[in-house]
């Protein structure tokens, strides 16, 4: 009997899911759509970002501040309600400007994931295509036709991300939410799958970060 391809063996040009296809150039591509306002994992980015960019502002100041005037119990207070008020307030524009920005994405946000043995781009579609025939494409990618479509698809992104999983220190997958956080220097990226998918790519991104790595999963 045969046995079941493991996802360190590479079948080439099939879909080895529902949604994952192997590409006849030897990388595992797929498409994932999810609604912005009923997933906020890219507003959690958003807030993450800005409080830690006013936390290291607020440190600098504070140490500046230690250094030429010691401390003062009332001058710390000032500071820290200063810098946390506005932050508050960055907070708040940030929320307004993903509203903007989903509103204008139609409430959907779609990304097409490439994955091979050295590390996993992930690509935001420059427009928002129909989920169904971005995976026809793929599909055809799969069985080794490059169709104009295809090519279409693969050429309509912007914003890329790559990752080394060489570099990944950490790996961190929250089930209900779809997502696997691979963390490595200077880049942090967030790869999102179907419930179904999601093993599949956790494994055999786990098979290919070094063991020093630190894993969570929730």
């Amino acid at each position: 009997m045969a046995e079941k391809n493991t996802v360190n063996e590479k079948p080439q040009g099939k879909m080895v899911t529902e949604n994952i296809c192997l590409c006849a150039d030897g990388k595992y591509r797929w498409t994932y759509e999810f609604d912005m306002l009923r997933n906020p994992s890219l507003l959690f980015t958003i807030w993450k970002v800005i409080g830690i960019s006013f936390f290291a502002v607020y440190a600098l100041t504070f140490i500046m501040d230690l250094i030429e005037n010691g401390f003062e119990l009332d001058g710390f207070i000032d500071l820290s309600r200063g810098f946390l008020l506005l932050c508050l307030f960055m907070e708040f524009l940030g929320l307004i400007a993903y509203f903007i920005v989903a509103k204008q994405y139609g409430m959907k946000y779609m990304v097409i994931f490439e994955m091979d043995d050295e590390g996993i781009v992930h690509r935001q579609m420059k427009e928002q295509f129909d989920k169904a025939k971005a995976m026809g494409a793929l599909a055809a990618l799969a069985g080794g036709t490059l169709t104009a479509k295809g090519a279409g698809i693969l050429a309509a992104t912007r914003d890329s991300l790559a990752t080394d999983f060489a570099h990944v220190k950490r790996v961190k997958s929250i089930k209900r939410r779809n997502i696997i956080y691979v963390n490595a220097p200077f880049s942090n990226n967030q790869i999102y799958a179907d419930k179904d998918d999601l093993d599949f790519v956790l494994e055999y991104i786990l098979a290919r970060v070094p063991d020093t790595a630190k894993i969570k999963q929730i």
